[in-house]
């Protein structure tokens, strides 16, 4: 009875987690490049009744043996990092990536972190930073007197002051790309770090060598299904609710033994 309750409440706290994940990715299903959490699970250990290979009254020996499992616990939340849609915004400094890769992301305290998130701005200074004020790498400095600013594809960097003169090249934004991408630690503010399973980052230009292409004046947006999503919370929610009733059945199991002796 103790294993069956023990069983059932695993169950229950591995789908409070499995909901928790899905509520994550509903909550963001409106931010730019946002990528979805799955929940992963395994089984527990099994406690062994009976072992095989025991001989049985008739002198043979038995081939199957009794096992009981212990329930479930979550092992992994696996990021999908599948395309989001495009959401054109007509913003000069708004850059998604068509394909593989990230931007490079200079942090205050001079680490790298990478992000799908293309939606820069300038800074008093004339350089394109994120909505925090982190610094794009490679550095984007425009002058005040830059009239226009164009992104080619392979992240050509154009600046043209508006005299009629040919834009100026200014900058070459490079992309990274990892080889396991699923290692890649969340950190939030739409950012990730580097891992060990990750692998450490391969840096190139967008539009070669497996790079994905640069698209000036478009957003990435979420990759959350929030159709998919809802499925998946019925499907939890369910789980969660069996795993409830089979606490209820245990209890009436008890109350039963209880009870045989009056």
């Amino acid at each position: 009875m103790n294993r069956a309750l023990r069983t059932a409440s695993a169950g229950m706290g591995a789908q409070q987690l499995n909901v928790d994940t899905i509520a994550h990715n509903l909550a963001n299903v409106n931010t730019t490049g946002f990528k979805k959490s799955r929940a992963e699970f395994q089984d527990l250990m099994y406690q062994t009744i009976k072992a095989s290979g025991g001989a049985s009254g008739n002198a043979l020996r038995e081939t199957n043996e009794i096992q009981v499992g212990t329930g479930t616990a979550p092992m992994a939340t696996q990021k999908s990092f599948v395309q989001g849609d495009l959401q054109a915004t007509s913003n000069p400094f708004d850059i998604s990536i068509v394909g593989e890769g990230f931007f490079q992301i200079r942090k205050p305290d001079g680490t790298i972190a990478y992000t799908r998130d293309g939606s820069f701005k300038l800074s008093s200074d004339g350089t394109l930073v994120t909505s925090l004020g982190y610094v794009l790498e490679p550095g984007v400095s425009l002058s005040s007197d830059a009239q226009s600013f164009s992104v080619s594809r392979d992240g050509t960097v154009e600046v043209s002051d508006g005299s009629g003169d040919t834009p100026v090249r200014v900058a070459q934004l490079e992309l990274a790309k990892f080889v396991n991408v699923a290692g890649l630690k969340a950190i939030g503010n739409n950012l990730f770090a580097e891992t060990p399973a990750s692998g450490a980052p391969m840096v190139g230009t967008a539009g070669t060598e497996g790079f994905g292409e640069l698209q000036q004046g478009y957003l990435e947006s979420s990759n959350v299904d929030v159709v998919e999503e809802m499925v998946n919370m019925i499907v939890a929610q369910r789980a969660y609710e069996i795993n409830s009733k089979t606490v209820k059945t245990v209890e009436d199991m008890l109350q039963i033994a209880n009870n045989l002796k009056r």
